[in-house]
């Protein structure tokens, strides 16, 4: 039983695996652009809150 569900669960990651490619080079950009952007916005985030925290309780 065990030996089954492994061999359909590395059956379902091989058929993933065949079916991915490689981003292009558009593609790869976009997603460095789109995660530098998320990365900026959060640290922005936290940088406000870190000013409101102080302004407001020291």
């Amino acid at each position: 039983m065990d030996i089954e569900k492994i061999k359909n669960y590395i059956s379902h990651c091989w058929r993933v695996l065949r079916i991915t490619k490689r981003p292009d080079k558009i593609e790869y950009k976009t997603i460095v652009k789109a995660s530098a952007l998320g990365i900026a916005v959060i640290g922005l985030i936290g940088f406000l809150l870190q000013i409101l925290n102080q302004m407001l309780f020291s």
